[in-house]
C-alpha cells in the first residue's frame, strides 16, 4: 500500500508538528480532537494507572483509544511507544512493566519531546527514554523490543507498510503490537487522500479497515484482534461529517509477529 504521490508529505509534516506542538504547549486551547483526563477514562484508562502519571501529560494526552488490555505488558519486558508526545502511554506502560522493564517513547516534534523528557525527570522515572524519530525509520536495532504501542498515530503517516515493517523489524521473536488508530469504513476518494490539511485533522490519513488489517499482516504480523472504540468522538464540524460519509472510527488493533 503506497500512498497517492499527489499528497505533499512535507506540508503535511509542517501541519502535523503544528499541531501536536500547540497540543504540548496549550493544551486548554480548542483543537479537532478532544484532549485530556476525561477522555482518557471514557476510552478505559483506569483511574489508578492515571494517579501515577503527571497532570501535565494527561493533559496533553490525545489518543483514540485504549489498548493495555490488548498489549498485556509484563514484568521486566522493554516497550515502544510510537508516537509518545508529552508521554502519557509511557508513563502507563512504566507502570506494568516494573523496575526490571523499560519504555521508550519516540516523537518528532521537538515541543512534545521537551515536555516529556521533563515531565520523567520531575516525577523519577528512571526506566523511561524519550528519542526523536520518524515512525517510517525508526532509530533502533532489529530485535529491540518486546512489544509496540501507539495511540492514534500511524493514520497520519504517507508510508503505513513502511511503518509496520519498521515495528515488525525491532520487535523480537514473537514480538506484540498493539495500537488504538484512526480507520475509516469506506474507502476515501484521491481529493481527500491528498489533502493536507485532512490529513493533519486525522481524516485524510484514515486506511479503509480491510486495507489497514492487510497492511499489518503484510508486514509479518498475524492479527489477534480488532475492536471498534465507540466512546471515541471527532469534535470538529468536519471531522464528524467526514464519519457520517465515509464511516470514519477508532479501533484498536493487536498482533503478534509471525
Amino acid at each position: 500500500m503506497t500512498q497517492s504521490r499527489s499528497l505533499d508529505v512535507e506540508r503535511l509534516e509542517r501541519e502535523v508538528k503544528a499541531v501536536y506542538r500547540d497540543v504540548a504547549r496549550t493544551p486548554d486551547e480548542e483543537f479537532h480532537f478532544e484532549m485530556g483526563r476525561p477522555l482518557a477514562e471514557r476510552l478505559g484508562y483506569p483511574s489508578t494507572h492515571l494517579d501515577a502519571v503527571p497532570d501535565d501529560a494527561i493533559d496533553s494526552f490525545a489518543g483514540v483509544g485504549y489498548h493495555f488490555d490488548l498489549a498485556d505488558l509484563r514484568e521486566g519486558e522493554d516497550v515502544l511507544d510510537l508516537g509518545s508526545g508529552s508521554g502519557m502511554d509511557v508513563f502507563v506502560a512504566a507502570g506494568h512493566v516494573g523496575e526490571t522493564g523499560s519504555v521508550t517513547g519516540l516523537d518528532m516534534t521537538d515541543e512534545q519531546l521537551s515536555k516529556a523528557r521533563r515531565l520523567g525527570d520531575e516525577w523519577g522515572f528512571e526506566t523511561v527514554a524519550f528519542e526523536a524519530g520518524y515512525v517510517e525509520d525508526l532509530p533502533f536495532e532489529d530485535d529491540s523490543f518486546d512489544a509496540v504501542v501507539s495511540n492514534g498515530v500511524v493514520n497520519l503517516s504517507a508510508e503505513k507498510d513502511r511503518v509496520f515493517e519498521e515495528i515488525a523489524r525491532v520487535l523480537r521473536p514473537d514480538g506484540r503490537l498493539a495500537l488504538s488508530d484512526i480507520v475509516s469504513e469506506a474507502r476515501m476518494p484521491e481529493r481527500i487522500k491528498t489533502n493536507a490539511d485532512l490529513w493533519a485533522a486525522c481524516i485524510g490519513g484514515a486506511e479503509q479497515v480491510d486495507d489497514y488489517r492487510s497492511t499489518v499482516e503484510a508486514a509479518g504480523f498475524d492479527v489477534t484482534a480488532v475492536e471498534t472504540n465507540p466512546e471515541y468522538e471527532f469534535v470538529s464540524e468536519q471531522a464528524q461529517g467526514a464519519c457520517a460519509t465515509y464511516g470514519v472510527m477508532s479501533v484498536s488493533l493487536a498482533a503478534r509477529v509471525r
